[in-house]
């Protein structure tokens, strides 16, 4: 069942309806003739990226847009920026074609991608924050004050001044994010925007992104393979594999019915035995607690939720472990059980993108 695109576009700044994206591949066949002919004589397939899929963003949304490696999310966001043309179906953002990328249109959006630099590399970031500011054609007073706002916010005071390769990665991510949010654009389509930064600064992008949506009330498209960005910035969530949508809902929902128990990891003083395995299940008792793996000193359990207190009290005086940590399951392993949970998915689809308007 695909969700009712036309009766949730009312409003909306995004919409994409029955959008694809094929790419011509060409074929390399094994041994010295197939090398001759990938050189003289090519063949090709088709490679669907994405494949009818349909969503519809409402003014001021931050979505988490979900999916394993491959599953077409980057094309996807390359399509609503306005990189890519759709090989089918169709999308507008703020009212634009973004392939026909108007001048209008590319005032309005902002793509932050965390494993590509827009910061000249030798150069001061603040140098770079100029450049942008003559792009969108912002005056002196304008950039200097919303560069002095955006710098205090995601506490970057005194490092505009130095050049971009003397910053650390999570500097230069939140200097990135200053760069692409100068022209105060209603849209921000961000890839992977915490990926490789430690567990402050992430928190802190996160922070930053939250408090800017409020602010500005700038609508976000985030994909992230760190679950906790979603949790913490999205309360609506679309899910994609293999180029098809499988979910598009609220992120609750897609908690309570694919992640129904916690995961505990204990760090041991020695490497894990299955006696160490045995003393914390017969700890805990009447099966609420089961084994998920071990690695080296690390053990996981699962837990339902309403048993995690007692079960993490038995296990804390069964393992006596140097760390710890409660942590839902890896957002892989949450995909994966939508996709499993299709023809319940689907359902939730269209009712919250018909909600969504």
């Amino acid at each position: 069942m695909k969700p009712n695109i036309e009766a949730a576009g009312a409003g909306a700044i995004i919409e994409a309806t029955h959008l694809g994206r094929a790419f011509r591949v060409p074929i390399k066949q094994e041994g010295v003739g197939g090398t001759l002919r990938y050189f003289f004589q090519r063949t090709y397939k088709q490679v669907h990226a994405v494949s009818d899929v349909g969503f519809s963003i409402s003014p001021g949304e931050r979505v988490g847009f979900l999916g394993q490696n491959g599953a077409g999310k980057t094309t996807t966001l390359k399509m609503l920026s306005g990189l890519l043309l759709p090989t089918s179906g169709s999308v507008r953002v703020d009212g634009h074609v973004p392939f026909e990328k108007s001048p209008a249109f590319l005032a309005s959006i902002a793509l932050v991608m965390g494993n590509k630099q827009q910061l000249m590399w030798d150069l001061p970031a603040r140098d770079s924050l100029r450049l942008q500011a003559a792009i969108y054609n912002l005056d002196a007073a304008t950039s200097t004050k919303r560069i002095a706002e955006l710098s205090s916010l995601l506490e970057l005071d005194g490092l505009l001044d130095q050049p971009v390769r003397k910053l650390s990665l999570g500097e230069r991510m939140k200097a990135e994010l200053l760069h692409a949010l100068l022209h105060e654009p209603k849209v921000l389509f961000l890839d992977e925007p915490t990926l490789g930064l430690d567990v402050n600064a992430q928190v802190a992008v996160r922070e930053f992104l939250k408090r800017y949506n409020e602010r500005t009330g700038a609508t976000i498209l985030l994909t992230s393979h760190y679950m906790a960005d979603i949790t913490a910035l999205c309360s609506r969530v679309i899910v994609v594999h293999e180029g098809k949508l499988h979910f598009d809902g609220d992120l609750k929902d897609l908690l309570a019915r694919f992640t129904p128990e916690k995961q505990i990891q204990f760090e041991l003083d020695h490497d894990v035995v299955a006696a160490d395995v045995e003393r914390g299940l017969a700890a805990v008792g009447d099966g609420a607690v089961s084994h998920a793996s071990s690695e080296g000193r690390l053990v996981r359990f699962t837990v339902a939720p309403k048993d995690l207190t007692r079960s993490l009290s038995a296990l804390l005086t069964a393992l006596s472990p140097l760390d710890l940590s409660v942590q839902d399951p890896p957002i892989e392993e949450i995909i994966g059980r939508v996709i499993r949970g299709e023809s319940g998915a689907a359902t939730t689809a269209t009712t919250a993108t018909t909600a969504a308007a």
